[in-house]
């Protein structure tokens, strides 16, 4: 990407936190569970009915209720990840790492992280630390190297980001003024996220060139924001494997309406660097090389500002026709009276269009029918911002193959960023 910076590090958005050890009242926690599915899962066929890959680039991936027992984030998409310290067998797998096609870059919550990684330095010779602004709070921490390994795939030296480290608790205010400090699991919803998004590093040259607030030179007294250069900022570690770094293809199974207690996928990394990772007659639709967006026309109104994002719960998009919750804990959330069937057309850059059935559900209900339930296909709210803008999260990746190229990255069916399905 070239000129302005890219969109914080990740576009996470709401996420609705269930009941599990506590209760949450306006959930209705308690009491047994609706009809529905117990479960979903790949066996002999994955989505849409394709066979299970397996092989050393790929990954198990898994909706379920996360890596605390007190809160269960619904529609959030988990891997392990080994990181080590750099040219070394001390080493930690860490589980519960949520997958993020909509941001770039590896960041793990300090108290889960039993390793003593070396920090990169600022150009002035201080720590480099960064902000990470989410919809629904921000992260804090430095940057620090690490070797990566998911499943068979290794990159060395990679800068990833250790989010709530202690000895940085210093946060400047136009860091913090986005909302609540995510700096714990408990807070986070997770270990860690794993940004696999269409760029390779978070910000790009918009923050090489200029100290635009992502990036901070922090001394033992005070926080200055900074530039940072291209290999000093935090990297989407695909881009940094030996031969399956042109992208990932994210293959999750298919989930009923009522919802699902689990569902499993799988990650591949690479596309067309493998038998496993072939391109086929997929909708292919290019993203804007700058921002990573494509458009999507709904209600007769064409959204530029949009993309495909699991680190995002639900499908967030505005449509007055819809009513909204006013459960406390689903306030962001649609609640019709009923089951709603809407379409919408996908454009990409390239010209190429795909048409999206979807479904849309009331949040409190799925909720209160099925309290055991983590994965939610009809779950979706009104888009969190001002922006001409419609947020394909998780529930737009259930039983489909989606493949995510990355910027400027050849495939035999064109160069990134795009994606298909």
């Amino acid at each position: 990407m070239t000129g302005t910076a890219r969109l914080g590090a990740s576009r996470r958005s709401w996420r609705l936190a269930l009941c599990a050890a506590l209760c949450l009242p306006a959930l209705s926690c308690g009491g047994g569970g609706g009809g529905g599915s117990s479960g979903s899962s790949l066996s002999s066929t994955g989505a849409g009915g394709a066979s299970t890959p397996s092989g050393a680039n790929v990954v198990d991936v898994v909706v379920d209720g996360g890596p605390t027992s007190t809160r269960r984030d619904v529609n959030t998409l988990f891997a392990a990840v080994t990181v080590c310290v750099p040219g070394s067998t001390s080493c930690q797998t860490i589980d519960h790492v949520q997958i993020d096609t909509g941001s770039y870059g590896l960041r793990l919550l300090a108290p889960v992280l039993t390793l003593s990684l070396p920090t990169n330095s600022a150009a002035n010779g201080d720590s480099l630390v960064e902000c990470t602004q989410f919809v629904d709070g921000y992260s804090w921490g430095p940057v620090a190297v690490a070797d990566v390994r998911i499943s068979g795939e290794a990159a060395s030296s990679v800068p990833v980001q250790i989010i709530g480290d202690a000895r940085f608790t210093k946060v400047p205010a136009d860091c913090s003024s986005i909302g609540p400090a995510e700096d714990t699991v408990a807070a986070f919803g997770a270990n860690g996220i794993l940004g696999v998004g269409v760029f390779a590093q978070d910000c790009g040259s918009g923050c090489a060139t200029a100290a635009n607030g992502n990036y901070y030179a922090c001394s033992s007294t005070q926080c200055q924001p900074t530039t940072a250069a291209l290999s000093s900022q935090v990297v989407n570690p695909v881009t940094l494997f030996a031969t399956d770094n042109n992208g990932v293809i994210l293959q999750l199974a298919g989930v009923a309406a009522p919802g699902a207690a689990t569902v499993a996928g799988s990650l591949i990394f690479g596309i067309d660097t493998q038998a496993n990772n072939k391109s086929g007659s997929q909708s292919v639709l290019a993203l804007d090389p700058n921002s990573g967006y494509l458009a999507t026309v709904f209600n007769g109104q064409k959204l530029a500002q949009s993309f495909l994002d699991t680190g995002s719960n639900g499908i967030y998009f505005d449509d007055s026709g819809l009513a909204r919750c006013t459960g406390s804990n689903v306030a962001e959330f649609y609640c019709p009276a009923s089951a709603q069937t809407l379409s919408a057309v996908l454009q990409g850059q390239n010209g190429l269009s795909a048409t999206v059935d979807f479904s849309v559900d009331n949040a409190q209900t799925l909720v209160a029918n099925e309290p055991n339930f983590v994965a939610f296909p009809t779950l979706a709210g009104p888009y969190p911002g001002t922006t001409a803008s419609f947020d394909w999260g998780l529930p737009f990746y259930f039983g489909r193959t989606v493949y995510t190229a990355i910027e400027n990255a050849a495939t035999t069916v064109g160069k990134g960023p795009y994606v298909a399905f």
